[in-house]
């Protein structure tokens, strides 16, 4: 049931007490009256309804009746509803009401109630006061042009009825926009959106759609009479966090293959660009997700830099078998092993962390939370009681098995380590970036961050990640792969060579998502940009998304130096 916000509750107060003190004057008729009036005030149709006659309920049931209202609310987009004392005129009792809409501003009308003391006798015109007999209340709206969306430099990038800019870059991130989709009709009906209207699906039209409608006009009709009229307004242009300079960097990096690219600013938590599926791309974030369970562990006292680890190509865990990528043989301290992505060291590792202290670990990080970036998609970890044995917990932990992420997530997650270990919240408004303190939340202790960061630091340096390397400039990062379909390959037989084909002997990168999640300048607690890539079926995160990232990582670079942040 839809209901008005508590509102006028001084007036409301009044109305009750005055009720209250001239009840033992009052006809039964004049409180049904009053009840359903004081009922209306508050949306509460099911109260309104108990005040109808029995015969006008056997007629009409409270739901039909509840919907008469809500449609009259939708069409006059009723915010508040204020009722005066009735006054009584013959055989009806005549209500002052002031309606308070979103497009009309406020409508005055009187509502003419039938009632005796069997009820209140409800007829179709009473949804609204100021209807007569056989009136329906309709609506003719007029839409104002949708609003400018501009950079951060103040570059039109989506402006007019055809969303036309100057800028080559704008349709990486400005979106389309297309018929309501059905989850928001509700929401934008109150807002006085036609059904007919088109609004923001994608892209910066969707995240900012609520602020680029502007304020609809038109008029609002009793039958054939305006009781309600209103010009449209256009609403102002919205100011970005959008840097084109990085957002063509992030377009060129993901050209010509799916995946996407985030580029925040964890100081100010501003996204600086994105491309492709960087917010709706859920996928499996394979050894990404390790940023997360070597936090776990350290944080749990179960792990050290510098404890080691076996060398050797594989793990096993309840039986089964897990690789490393290639089958390589790797290991030693955890720095090392981290450096080098070993699923034979995490997988047990995660296994150990445990289910519900790993599942914690990742939502501090941001999992199974709403994201800050409205449309954005969710990236989720199973509950912990639900996650399953040991082998489950462990392919959780080399970010397999149920866990999904987008690149927007696990760019948050190397942003909230570079922040010694708070988790920004981030956003695309310029005007909220920089009108506010950054809002953070503790996802780890600074202890743990500024050890998972030196770990990181090592996997540019001499691990999976040395692509992403910048001369002079210390990054933070992890690479991932995530395996999509099985990567163990056919080992020849000499005894009987037709039993593995030549093509199945070898890598196919399709077979993998290539992932990277970094930050720079790594070290000072305050880094000026962090990265999230994901190139969907593209092989490897060293080989691919690590260079992807790097060129990336120096336009942001670049543009925030430029920028002086």
């Amino acid at each position: 049931m839809r209901r008005f916000a508590p509102v006028l509750v001084l007036c409301a107060v009044a109305f009750v007490v005055g009720s209250v003190v001239g009840a033992r004057h009052m006809s039964p008729g004049q409180r049904h009256v009053e009840r359903f009036a004081a009922a209306w005030q508050h949306g509460n149709y099911a109260a309104m309804y108990a005040e109808l006659t029995d015969a006008d309920r056997a007629k009409l049931s409270r739901v039909r009746f509840s919907r008469a209202y809500e449609d009259a609310t939708d069409t006059a987009t009723a915010q508040r509803v204020r009722a005066d004392r009735p006054r009584r005129d013959g055989d009806v009792y005549r209500v002052p009401m002031r309606i308070a809409t979103r497009i009309f501003g406020t409508v005055d009308g009187e509502l003419v109630l039938p009632a005796s003391d069997a009820g209140v006798q409800w007829s179709p015109e009473l949804v609204f006061p100021g209807l007569a007999q056989g009136e329906r209340l309709t609506r003719v709206t007029r839409m104002p042009p949708r609003a400018t969306l501009l950079a951060r430099d103040r570059t039109v990038l989506a402006q007019g009825d055809d969303r036309g800019s100057p800028s080559p870059v704008a349709g990486q991130v400005v979106g389309q926009l297309g018929p309501i989709p059905p989850e928001r009709r509700d929401e934008l009906a109150r807002m006085g959106v036609p059904s007919d209207a088109l609004v923001g699906v994608t892209g910066l039209e969707r995240i900012f759609d609520t602020r680029l409608v502007g304020d609809p006009g038109g008029e609002l009709l009793a039958g054939g009479r305006v009781i309600g009229r209103s010009a449209p307004r256009q609403a102002p242009a919205v100011r970005t966090t959008i840097s084109l300079p990085v957002e063509e960097a992030a377009a060129t990096a993901l050209t010509g293959r799916l995946g996407g690219v985030v580029v925040l600013q964890p100081r100010t938590g501003e996204v600086l660009a994105f491309a492709g599926i960087a917010f709706s791309g859920l996928q499996p974030p394979g050894s990404t997700f390790k940023i997360v369970t070597a936090t776990a562990a350290l944080a749990a006292g179960i792990t050290s830099p510098s404890k080691a680890y076996p060398v050797q190509t594989k793990t096993t865990i309840e039986g089964v078998d897990l690789e490393n990528a290639n089958g390589e043989s790797c290991g030693g301290t955890l720095t090392m092993s981290f450096a080098r992505s070993c699923n034979s060291v995490f997988a047990p590792l995660g296994a150990q962390i445990g289910a519900k202290r790993l599942v914690r670990t990742a939502e501090a990080f941001g999992f199974n939370h709403p994201p800050d970036i409205v449309g954005a998609a969710q990236s989720t970890i199973p509950p912990a009681d639900e996650i399953g044995d040991a082998l489950a917990v462990g392919s959780s932990a080399i970010g397999q098995g149920r866990v999904q992420a987008t690149a927007l997530q696990m760019a948050t997650v190397a942003a909230t380590i570079g922040r010694g270990g708070r988790r920004p919240r981030f956003t695309l408004d310029y005007a909220t970036a920089h009108g506010r303190p950054l809002r953070t939340t503790r996802a780890t202790s600074p202890r743990v961050a500024r050890t998972v960061e030196r770990l990181m630091l090592a996997v540019v340096q001499v691990g999976t990640g040395v692509s992403a390397a910048i001369g002079g400039v210390p990054v933070a990062g992890k690479t991932g792969t995530a395996e999509l379909r099985t990567t163990t390959r056919c080992q020849p037989d000499p005894q009987d060579p037709s039993a593995c084909p030549p093509e199945q002997q070898h890598n196919d990168p399709t077979d993998t998502d290539a992932w990277f999640a970094a930050y720079a300048p790594a070290g000072r607690g305050t880094p000026r940009v962090a990265v999230g890539v994901l190139l969907v079926a593209s092989g490897a995160g060293g080989d691919t998304a690590a260079p992807a990232a790097r060129q990336v990582l120096v336009a942001a670079l670049k543009a925030t130096a430029a920028a002086g942040r």
